[in-house]
């Protein structure tokens, strides 16, 4: 369990212990103090702050006694195990806790009430609970399972050519809109089919023999929910990038169940992946779980009166203005009962979960001027795309994915990135709130993340890091 460097010493297996314990929660006033960034500018000027990994603490300033803020700047989590890697997952779990408090990034309220109750329920498991610990043996059948585990992905049996040859297919009634400006048009029923990565719509059942009014390639699309389990509102929003920009689609389902087949297919087709992904079935039932959660079911007056609950220290400060402690206190205790049975373990991975699957989860941003722009832009990076973002009004304009990237090179003197793409894309851009090395430093360790496999995850390439996100004294 306890990494080596932390039992040479008392003090520093009395670190360890502390890292691995989750803080109580935050006082309003504390969350009400500290900084929150308000636009997707100020969030972009938060990432003009990183250190150069390049370079030591103290070539770049850093002297004895200064404090330096720590947290995780990738998002690409390899090998988390919650037996080894007890502070990784109460420290990723105390990052997500504040970037949802402090409003870093959009939730709806049903999932803050999720949130928040989350947050209450580790509060208080974590007065008598600890992380399982480790035990040798289990370390071992783990370690066992999880070669196996690879083994097996790595053949392929005549019984999966057989279904990649026959990929399995969704086909249901839907509503679909697309948003325009100046037309009050609502949403149309039709008949659609899901196959690899494509949607098709249809008049009718009866006419998908014929050609399709429309297919819509998901590969390289945005995907995010659009839900409210109270309104029994299941919408897809879809952002599919066409010549002119990205295309916004909303796709309406009737039930949830039919909301978490369709939700899972259109996120494996954005990442290139089709419904006979061995992944498929779990991404359904992690969104048929993540709505159980957002139920409302009936619990007992005591709970509903519970007043021990600071609500106020579990909700960021939009709803605290919102609503009165003794609004929200019925609401996070009935989002309580779905998870009050949840371990310290479980708890913690269920909030990393429903953190990940935010919309927005993992981009950073910077302001940048592309080349022959006159105006500033917001590039957002994340773990395997770049999104140019319009700063005006927040839009999604285009989006380029990490495994259609041919090369990337900084001009230092003029302080350019350029990327080429398939497909002759080429695009350049200087960054205006943070300096270039900042940005190709993002771009590497991602590209470096996506070369790590489960079977080399025991050894770490550092030279094939540093040489990916150094600058010039890594060429």
């Amino acid at each position: 369990g306890m990494p080596a460097f932390f039992t040479e010493t008392p003090e520093t297996e009395a670190v360890y212990k502390m890292l691995a314990v989750s803080q109580p929660a935050p006082a309003p006033e504390t969350i009400a103090k500290l900084y929150r960034s308000t636009n997707i500018t100020e969030k972009a000027h938060i990432n003009s702050r990183w250190l150069d990994s390049s370079r030591s603490l103290l070539q770049q300033g850093v002297k004895e006694n200064d404090k330096l803020l720590l947290r995780f700047k990738y998002y690409t989590f390899h090998d988390i195990s919650p037996q080894a890697d007890a502070v990784r997952l109460t420290q990723l779990y105390e990052q997500a806790r504040w970037a949802i408090l402090l409003e870093e990034i959009e939730c709806t309220e049903e999932e803050m009430m999720v949130f928040a109750a989350l947050q209450y329920h580790i509060g208080k498991v974590s007065l008598t609970e600890q992380f399982v610990a480790s035990c040798p043996a289990m370390d071992d059948l783990d370690s066992a399972l999880q070669c196996l585990e690879v083994k097996m992905e790595g053949e392929s049996s005549a019984d999966d050519m057989l279904e990649t040859m026959t990929a399995p297919e969704l086909h249901d009634y839907l509503k679909i809109f697309r948003p325009k400006r100046l037309t009050l048009k609502g949403y149309k029923q039709y008949w659609f089919t899901f196959k690899d990565t494509t949607i098709s719509y249809f008049k009718s059942k009866e006419e998908s023999c014929k050609e399709p009014i429309q297919q819509m390639n998901l590969k390289g699309c945005e995907v995010a929910p659009d839900v409210s389990v109270a309104g029994q509102k299941f919408c897809i929003r879809l952002l599919i990038p066409g010549p002119e920009g990205m295309n916004e689609v909303y796709l309406r389902c009737e039930h949830e169940q039919q909301y978490s087949r369709w939700m899972a297919a259109c996120r494996l087709a954005s990442k290139g992946k089709t419904l006979a992904d061995s992944s498929f079935s779990s991404e359904v039932q992690s969104i048929q779980s993540f709505l159980a959660m957002q139920k409302t079911t009936p619990s007992t007056n005591a709970a509903q009166t519970d007043e021990s609950i600071n609500t106020h220290s579990l909700v960021s400060p939009r709803y605290q203005k919102k609503y009165k402690p003794k609004q929200l206190t019925p609401r996070i205790l009935e989002a309580y009962q779905n998870v009050a049975q949840l371990s310290l373990t479980d708890a913690i991975q269920k909030f990393l979960q429903i953190w990940q699957a935010l919309p927005d989860f993992g981009l950073s941003y910077i302001v940048v001027r592309f080349k022959g722009c006159r105006k500033d832009e917001v590039l957002g990076i994340a773990n395997n795309r770049l999104i140019r973002i319009d700063l005006s009004v927040g839009d999604v304009v285009k989006t380029w994915r990490y495994n259609t990237m041919r090369q990337w090179n900084v001009n230092w003197d003029i302080k350019q990135v350029a990327i080429e793409f398939d497909g002759n894309v080429n695009i350049a851009f200087s960054c205006v709130t943070a300096d270039c090395k900042i940005v190709h430093e993002y771009i590497g360790g991602y590209i470096f993340m996506s070369t790590r496999s489960r079977e080399q995850s025991n050894t770490l390439n550092e030279e094939l890091f540093h040489k990916l996100t150094g600058g010039h004294e890594a060429l």
